[in-house]
């Protein structure tokens, strides 16, 4: 069943190979242009020696919140034999490259459209288009803390993200207005994003203030529901997809 989670609650989920644990939920490399997910950054702990891995989201079986669990369709040694990868530095097309390679799949970017959430890609072709120049790939730990600005003024920072565990669709921005409003945190859709500047660490929305401020409550402690959705898009007067 379709869930939105917090990516800070998945923090030290445990993830399941079907022989064993891999390691725990770390953060995750997101598409910037659009805000899915396309890989997971496990820490394999004693494992693989403190390694760390990349899992990508066409793997995942589900989410097991009671049990705190990512339950994979992979074995340890297809984990353990996989592109290592380092996320203090970019993830580079090569690296891409060499990840699909390992599990013998087209990769997502030479698809029209490309992929917009965890299903398989088609096995690889014998050709291969040029190489692209940039992945778009964005580290979710270094996005958070970037500067939120409304079409009036800063509003505040970025403070996590909500992610669909099906689709792994970055569907919100949790914003915390400590420089607007003290001690209120908000969610604004990734819909309603105008501009990033990646260089200055800045996001602007097609929002006003005001009309932030008066948006119905959000409360971290609580699972988001559909009527909840449907009253957050109805305050803002914005369409929400079915």
């Amino acid at each position: 069943m379709r869930q939105l989670r917090k990516l800070k609650d998945l923090n030290h989920f445990a993830l399941q190979a079907r022989d064993g644990e891999i390691g725990q939920f770390k953060e995750v490399y997101f598409d910037d242009k659009s805000w899915v997910v396309r890989y997971l950054v496990v820490h394999t702990g004693n494992w693989l020696i403190g390694r760390e891995v990349l899992v990508s989201p066409v793997h995942i079986n589900k989410v097991d919140g009671e049990n705190k669990q990512i339950l994979l369709d992979l074995t340890r040694k297809q984990v353990e034999q996989s592109p290592e990868m380092d996320s203090k530095k970019t993830v580079s097309r090569h690296y891409e490259m060499e990840y699909y390679q390992h599990y013998g799949w087209e990769s997502y970017w030479w698809l029209e459209p490309p992929l917009a959430g965890p299903v398989a890609p088609p096995p690889m072709s014998p050709e291969k288009p040029d190489e692209p120049e940039d992945p778009h790939l964005r580290y979710s730990k270094e996005v958070r803390g970037y500067a939120i600005h409304a079409s009036d003024g800063e509003l505040g920072n970025v403070d996590d993200f909500i992610v669909d565990d099906h689709t792994w669709q970055i569907n919100y921005l949790v914003i915390d207005t400590h420089k607007w409003i003290p001690g209120k945190k908000v969610l604004v859709a990734v819909a309603w994003v105008k501009s990033i500047d990646w260089a200055m660490s800045e996001i602007v929305v097609e929002l006003d203030r005001e009309t932030i401020n008066s948006a119905p409550a959000y409360d971290p402690s609580e699972l988001i529901s559909h009527d909840y959705e449907v009253e957050l898009y109805s305050h803002y007067g914005k369409a929400m997809k079915a």
